[in-house]
């Protein structure tokens, strides 16, 4: 029964999956005769496993429910984990993320349960593959990074270079480029210490890429360079061929002030041959040959490559689309068999999309992992308030639904705003809206974020009341100190921020002047490195703090 099951894993690693499929039917069928329950789910485990393969996802997941089933019933947490964790694999891969994203979510309790790290942070990669499958970058980026901290702790530096490769990947996708070459070099840096000559060899194209786009052509053809030999030494023809098609697109391009059309087309004929020696049909690289002769007033040779380009790429949609339409046939089977999770699944995306509009992503995830008591000492943070000037007298002009449609309309801009520089929206107070920076998460110019939040907001201000025809103004009041920062109540819970520097901001609001940003004096020290401009105001008293010199955030 053993030896049958470790037949089969030999089988498998060397390709040859029918024979291992025997195999490991073989060894299940003994295992069920001698009623050997834990062996019986580790053989239905790697016969799931196969199926994946095989692409054929129903029965991969009829096995590993089946063996699941097992795991549980003989209390195998580690089995179960790992049952559960391949079923969400397959969901990613037929793109159904939301069942993917429940079955990593619940092998990863179980992971944490048992105190299995690697396989804590096995989930944690998977889940921020979800997220970056949903383009919600923050959220892939705060998974990978729970998962850096455990490879380095369990010393497993393949995984270590794989996730700060996979970090460069989600902060490239953001254009956060500085952060994408850190990342990709730590990848490559530790590959290089562990010999793993793969591994930085797909680094170096990678980093060619971001210097590309960066318009930094010298560095993007040096790393191009060194890819190419890397993956020439391992004889990794993907690798070359995808490398020479990044040289030849380079020297195509007339930006460059190395470019060569000569070199070009070496280059990008050297990755067309390689693509047909691997069986790969790569049609942009007709397009880029196509360009590149159109460059040169090659017309005969660019129509020629055009021609080609289309019709690969007609092809290549038609495979895609066979692809697509076995998926969905996929999926319409499994959801036959699963209507009653799907409905529970329905139901618990409902109540997150609910939470995620109440609190903080983060916030919300600690919730529903458990915790019932949150409340965290944030030592910096810049805290927003803004108030429209005269909106008493306004109420009482307008009907109730023009007054409503105004706030929804300005708050609504405000969320937006907020969001794009990181700021988290607390609450409004009729006309009152609060904000900060520097909560949930730290960061480090949250003041920046802050400034650069509440002057926006003034400008829009202005679009809006000409576009209104208005002459509405609001108040701004900005400190940063410390606060505390938590979730108050039970069933209408809300997430707030206290402590003296959300007085003090508040304050700023209401000792304030129409149209203008009025801040304290830590704040303006708080920005003593930036360009922001800010006109003194003096010493006032301030309500409830005594004396306070202040100043105005300079909005020309």
């Amino acid at each position: 029964m053993i030896a049958l099951n470790e037949l089969s894993n030999s089988f498998l690693a060397r390709g040859m999956s029918k024979e291992a499929l025997h195999a490991a039917e073989n060894a299940l069928r003994l295992a069920i005769q001698l009623k050997n329950r834990k062996f019986e789910g580790i053989v239905l485990h790697s016969i799931g496993n196969i199926h994946n393969l095989f692409s054929d996802f129903p029965q991969a997941l009829e096995y590993f429910a089946k063996a699941l089933e097992i795991n549980e019933e003989i209390g195998h947490k580690l089995n179960a984990a790992n049952n559960i964790g391949n079923v969400g694999a397959i969901y990613s891969s037929l793109t159904d993320y939301p069942r993917a994203l429940e079955n990593y979510t619940k092998a990863l309790d179980l992971y944490r349960e048992i105190d299995n790290k690697f396989g804590v942070a096995r989930m944690y990669i998977s889940i921020g593959g979800v997220y970056y499958a949903f383009s919600d970058y923050p959220r892939a980026l705060e998974y990978l990074a729970k998962a850096l901290p455990i490879f380095e702790e369990l010393g497993n530096k393949i995984a270590l270079a794989s996730t700060s490769g996979n970090l460069g990947l989600i902060y490239s996708a953001q254009k956060d480029y500085p952060h994408a070459l850190e990342y990709y070099n730590k990848s490559i840096a530790i590959n290089e210490e562990i010999g793993n000559k793969r591994g930085v060899a797909n680094e170096p194209g990678t980093i060619g890429g971001v210097y590309h786009l960066l318009h930094d052509f010298s560095r993007a053809l040096e790393f191009f360079k060194k890819a190419l030999t890397i993956n020439e030494e391992i004889k990794n023809k993907s690798g070359i061929a995808q490398n020479n098609l990044n040289i030849g697109a380079l020297f195509a391009n007339k930006d460059f002030e190395g470019y060569n059309a000569n070199k070009a087309e070496e280059y990008l004929l050297k990755a067309l041959n390689m693509h047909d020696e691997i069986g790969s049909k790569e049609f942009e690289i007709h397009k880029n040959l196509a360009d590149l002769y159109e460059n040169e007033a090659n017309w005969e040779k660019a129509h020629e490559q055009f021609i080609k380009y289309h019709e690969l790429e007609k092809e290549t949609l038609s495979v895609e689309a066979k692809k697509q339409a076995e998926q969905m046939e996929y999926r319409r089977k499994i959801e036959e068999s699963e209507r009653d999770r799907q409905v529970k699944l329905a139901r618990f995306q409902e109540q997150e999309k609910i939470l995620l509009n109440i609190l903080p992503a983060q916030i919300a995830e600690r919730i529903l992992e458990g915790e019932k008591q949150i409340a965290d000492l944030h030592e910096h943070v810049s805290v927003f308030f803004s108030d429209i000037v005269g909106f008493t007298q306004l109420s009482q002009k307008v009907t109730p639904d023009e007054l409503l449609s105004m706030l929804n309309e300005i708050f609504t801009e405000f969320d937006r705003i907020a969001r794009n520089h990181g700021l988290e929206k607390i609450k409004t107070i009729g006309d009152a809206y609060m904000a900060v920076a520097g909560v949930p998460i730290a960061q480090e110019d949250h003041a920046q974020r802050a400034a650069a939040f509440a002057l926006e907001v003034i400008e829009y201000m202005k679009v809006y009341r000409k576009k209104s025809n208005s002459d509405l103004q609001i108040r701004v009041g900005l400190h940063c100190g410390k606060a505390i920062a938590g979730v108050i109540g039970e069933n209408k819970f809300a997430y707030d921020l206290w402590g003296d520097s959300v007085n003090t901001a508040s304050r700023m609001e209401s000792h304030g002047e129409a149209g203008r940003i009025h801040v304290s004096e830590d704040f303006k020290k708080a920005l003593s490195n930036s360009s922001l401009n800010f006109i003194e105001r003096g010493e006032m008293e301030v309500k409830g703090k005594g004396m306070m010199k202040t100043y105005f955030l300079n909005t020309n």
